[in-house]
């Protein structure tokens, strides 16, 4: 980490408000921590006679880098911040930071928890602990996921990632069957922010290829569009690639700033999205 980063500043200098350019390499220069005892003060509290202890505990819905092949990974994360560290850090600072992870690869989950506990320590002044859980090891619950099959596992390389209809492929006999990914990541089109989702596909027709559908998924991940153009560009690329009988698509958008999107569309009007996913983890 730069120096710089580590240096207690002011709420006024901090990134908030300000229009910024986001990376996607690991940036841990991003970090802007500010010292508690600015407002601190203001209370009459002194550093070394706190009337209390406690910590700040932070939940990050949006994380995700490169396993070393290249297959992105999608994980929630939960940091401990304790709260008789000298500073903390500012919050759209850490979402940069974190956002700076998506192109990057680590060697595993572990490799990115030790990497944001230091980097998050170092900034706050005091031992930050970093929980990670990835998505695809969470148990799956009748109210949060889709009756299907998860396609997040396929041990696959990847190295696309701008939207190519020309990944997808089916073949074989008419099947039935939903398949979903966590893994559909786009950028919105005015600001350039990542957008997260859980991506569904229920169909009937040839059987899609799996390798091939994640692929596609996957390739949306530098790919700057709306929530609702998006599923329809997939909704359009699976109908004129893979040639279903019934198709049906839908995602479920993380939530920002307390809303949440979450397009569906289908070919029959019978196709509806699966009630047990309103009811998000």
């Amino acid at each position: 980490m730069k120096k710089d980063a580590q240096r207690p500043h002011g709420a006024e200098a901090s990134p908030l408000g300000q229009p910024v350019a986001y990376r996607d390499t690991y940036a841990p220069e991003l970090l802007f921590p500010i010292a508690r005892q600015l407002k601190r003060d203001e209370l009459g509290l002194r550093a070394d006679a706190l009337p209390f202890v406690g910590e700040d505990l932070w939940n990050a819905y949006e994380l995700s880098w490169l396993d070393p092949r290249g297959k992105p990974v999608v994980a929630i994360g939960r940091f401990r911040v304790p709260a008789d560290s000298p500073r903390l850090v500012e919050s759209k600072s850490l979402k940069l930071y974190l956002n700076a992870f998506n192109q990057q690869r680590f060697a595993g989950v572990e490799e990115v928890r030790e990497t944001i506990a230091r980097d998050l320590s170092a900034a706050a002044g005091g031992e930050v602990r970093v929980a990670l859980e990835p998505l695809a090891q969470r148990p799956q619950r009748a109210s949060a996921y889709p009756e299907g099959s998860c396609i997040d596992g396929l041990d696959i390389e990847i190295d696309r990632y701008q939207p190519d209809p020309g990944l997808l492929r089916a073949a074989g006999p008419e099947v039935s069957e939903t398949l979903y990914s966590h893994l559909l990541k786009s950028n919105c089109l005015v600001t350039g922010q990542p957008d997260w989702a859980m991506v569904v596909v229920r169909y009937r027709g040839p059987a899609i290829d799996r390798e091939a559908l994640l692929r596609y998924v996957v390739s949306f991940r530098q790919h700057n569009e709306f929530h609702e153009q998006c599923v329809e560009r997939v909704f359009c690329d699976i109908r004129a690639r893979c040639a279903p009988r019934e198709l049906a698509v839908w995602a479920r958008y993380t939530r920002r700033g307390g809303l949440d999107i979450n397009p569906f569309r289908a070919s029959h009007g019978g196709l509806v999205a699966d009630e047990r996913m309103e009811v998000r983890q």
